[in-house]
């Protein structure tokens, strides 16, 4: 959420070499380049158009070195160390610059005089730290995964004796503040290990260096490499500023630097080579022997502004930590707190701390959302409501393993089962057996607000917690005792709960039998539902072009896939990509119609023509309108082409040029959210995620009535019914029930056909109900 790193908001590299040729300036990459740089006699020569490189001493690449080294050198002095003590290597990023260090440090394989080297990690660490084990584990070299708790622990008060003579070196690698919880290591790790009085250092013999992954650290916290001389330190400008993009740097102790080794030359990296003989002395250089090529140097540039920027803004690292660290434990406070109205937490806060000290907790507040019934809310279901809202927020494990099994109690097999059932990093199953493959993360950075953190919690009451809103005060007033905000705190719980403030006890929670209404209704116990009452099948709709109008029907037939010709067809753009209403809101206002006699799709819309569009027969032969693949929902699909009388028609109506296709017959997509244990697999349309999507006629006039009544001291015209559940979208619409009933069903009966609810699912708004369904 609202960060400048990953999340929301704003990070800034230079060559040895560049090529000015008369391209430059008519392509107006001088306009370009004139606001990077802000400099003028550096346009002027650009101007020039000189083909020459900085190695030449012409004017234009004399100053674009001077300037990437100047760059360098204020890149030190944010991290307090001088040329002297460190180098700077630009890198195109910060997995760019772990995976230099993997494949340059001098591995050594066992022998019989000394033992092999060891790769040591800790276990809460990036994948891209973890990663490197794909290098050392061809050449012997030992992998040593260490918990935090060991280090110390296992620790010795005074370095062991050694044999003089054993100079194998050894790697350990841990983050100065982990990632997924914003937990902080402390700095002193650093000499501890390299004078061996750390585990695992304590324990071997040997030359032990230290790799600090700042990444997360260094975006919001000050890192003292004079007091804390770490040999390497990765990290990212993005992960800093926000931009630019694509651009990090290693930090190298020239001390080290010796040690690394490179094999790959080119580009500059080489002092003198022969092309008939096997003969190459690289560069004396640090930064020149490790930068290969031209670094990208009008960002390195761009650096400057960065620099300036933050420190126009802030005042300095001191002060954005401090500031950081405010917000986030403010949100924490606050979110911990929240419970739902039978006395339930809302919330599952995955942290080592309770945010009491910014020197040991950064930043980052990971955590899963719970139901009034403390059921876990799956990630992808917040993250899809979140950005909604427009916030901005980061889902799953974010590429640390390690502290992901930790905080969820995930066991290694589970991890394996996981995979097999489907679940890869990065996909939105969010859930497994009901069990969280992964949760949500808020990270702050130093253009976050504290309206930012009234948003974040404003969207969490508004859509996850049971009403009325609880706050356990006796926790909220434990957690106060350690800060100064007491009363903005007490503003914002006010505001959260409309000023009708309750005191929970550990002891005095209500019953969770009764299916209480979240829009402050009448409760419904189960005993009540299972009287039995008329309900109905009301309305059923098709959408065949997915994002466009419905077309309603009274009777319609099913195949495999669901309703036919349900989300069969999708139109694209002229880069292939799927429109929704989101990117293309005139969708809407495509009325496509089937007509199962005629074999033909029909599209209409205010001020064109019909067209008609043949549906697939599956008895002939493909036409030759062209087999594409195309993304959707994360899933590659292939599809047919529809022909140019539909793309004209489309592109005309929507202004861009687009394409109608339709989901290929031979192609077979499977569901794979919400599979439970010996159910098969469902195939699936052009929807996003179930064959279905049925609602209940009751909970959508209760949405109505709390929408309307919201809307009351405003201008705004209130929805019809109708309208509101056209906004939803479903497929089947129900009634004859109470508010929210289907929340609880498991299995529906409509004339002969059994169909399984599968899982609640979010619609295009921000309200929370509209079930997947799918037949058995």
């Amino acid at each position: 959420m609202y960060k400048h790193h990953g999340s929301t908001q704003p990070s800034y590299r230079s060559g040895r070499r560049h090529v000015l040729s008369p391209r430059v300036e008519r392509t107006g990459a001088l306009h370009k380049i004139d606001a990077a740089m802000r400099t003028e006699n550096y346009v002027d020569i650009l101007k020039q158009h000189l083909k020459t490189s900085v190695r030449n001493h012409n004017p234009s690449s004399r100053l674009t070195h001077d300037t990437v080294e100047h760059v360098r050198y204020r890149i030190l002095q944010h991290f307090n160390t001088t040329p002297d003590k460190y180098s700077v290597i630009f890198t195109s990023g910060c997995t760019a610059a772990l995976k230099l260090v993997a494949e340059s440090f001098p591995w050594s394989p066992p022998t019989a005089m000394e033992p092999a080297s060891q790769f040591c990690y800790l276990t809460d660490n990036h994948t891209s730290v973890v990663g490197i084990r794909g290098v050392t584990s061809a050449l012997g070299v030992v992998s040593l995964p260490v918990s935090p708790e060991e280090i110390e622990a296992r620790a010795r008060d005074v370095a062991q004796s050694e044999c003089s003579s054993c100079q194998t070196p050894h790697l350990f690698c841990y983050p100065a503040q982990s990632n997924f919880s914003g937990r902080k290591y402390s700095l002193g790790y650093v000499r501890g290990i390299q004078a061996r009085k750390l585990y695992p250092a304590c324990d071997s013999q040997g030359r032990w260096f230290v790799l600090l992954d700042a990444a997360s650290f260094a975006s919001c916290s000050p890192l003292d490499l004079q007091e804390h001389p770490a040999d390497f330190v990765p990290f990212s400008f993005y992960k800093m500023f926000g931009f630019p993009t694509g651009l990090g740097a290693l930090l190298v102790r020239n001390d080290t630097a010796a040690l690394l080794r490179k094999a790959y030359f080119g580009g500059g990296t080489a002092a003198a080579y022969l092309a008939g003989e096997n003969y190459y002395v690289p560069t004396p250089n640090i930064a020149n022997r490790f930068e290969d090529g031209t670094v990208s140097f009008l960002n390195v540039i761009a650096l400057n502004h960065s620099f300036d920027t933050l420190h126009k803004l802030t005042g300095g690292m001191d002060k954005v930590q401090l500031h950081t660290f405010g917000l986030a434990r403010y949100t924490y406070m606050l979110l911990s707190s929240l419970c739902h109205g039978n006395g339930q937490p809302v919330a599952q806060i995955y942290s080592d701390s309770e945010f009491e000290n910014p020197s040991t907790q950064g930043a980052i507040l990971n955590f899963n959302l719970t139901d009034c019934h403390g059921q876990i809310v799956g990630y992808s279901q917040v993250d899809k409501l979140a950005s909604l809202f427009n916030i901005h927020v980061r889902t799953g494990c974010f590429c640390n393993t390690g502290a992901c099994q930790i905080f969820l109690g995930t066991t290694n097999q589970d991890v394996k089962s996981n995979l097999q059932a489907g679940h890869v990093c990065g996909d939105d199953v969010d859930l497994v057996d009901g069990r969280p493959t992964g949760s949500v993360r808020v990270s702050f950075g130093y253009m976050s607000t504290f309206r930012d953190c009234q948003n974040f919690l404003n969207f969490v009451v508004e859509c996850f917690v049971e009403k009325p809103v609880e706050v356990d005060q006796v926790k909220l007033d434990r957690l106060k005792s350690n800060t100064s905000s007491k009363g903005s705190s007490q503003c914002l719980i006010t505001m959260l709960t409309n000023g009708k403030h309750k005191h929970i006890d550990n002891g005095e929670h209500a019953s969770t039998d009764p299916v209480v209404n979240e829009y402050g209704g009448k409760a419904i116990t189960k005993e009540a539902k299972s009287l039995g009452k008329a309900q109905y099948l009301t309305n059923i709709y098709i959408y065949p072009i997915k994002s466009c109008a419905a077309f309603e029907v009274t009777d319609w037939p099913v195949c495999p896939l669901g309703l036919l010709h349900d989300r069969g067809w999708m139109v694209v753009n002229g880069n292939g990509v799927c429109l929704n209403q989101k990117r293309e809101p005139r969708l809407c206002l495509i009325h496509p119609q089937i007509y199962l006699p005629s074999n033909t799709l029909l599209l209409q819309a205010s001020g064109m023509d019909t067209i008609s569009v043949p549906l697939e027969n599956h008895n002939e032969p493909h036409q030759s309108h062209g087999v594409c693949q195309s993304k959707l929902c994360g899933d590659r699909v292939q599809t047919v082409d529809c022909g140019d009388e539909a793309a004209s028609w489309l592109s005309e109506f929507l202004g861009q040029p687009c394409r109608l296709i339709r989901q290929s017959p031979d192609f077979i997509r499977n569901m794979k959210k919400g599979h439970e244990k010996g159910v098969s697999s469902t195939a699936l349309s052009l929807v996003n995620e179930a064959q279905y999507l049925m609602i209940n006629h009751a909970s959508v006039d209760l949405l109505q009535r709390h929408i309307t009544s919201r809307q009351e001291s405003s201008d705004h015209q209130p929805l019809n019914i109708h309208e509101l559940v056209s906004r939803f979208r479903a497929n089947l619409v129900i009634s004859g029930l109470e508010p929210f009933e289907e929340d609880d069903w498991s299995h529906l009966i409509i004339g002969n056909t059994h169909f399984q609810v599968r899982m609640l699912v979010v619609c295009c708004s921000h309200y929370r109900f509209g079930h997947s369904v799918s037949m058995l």
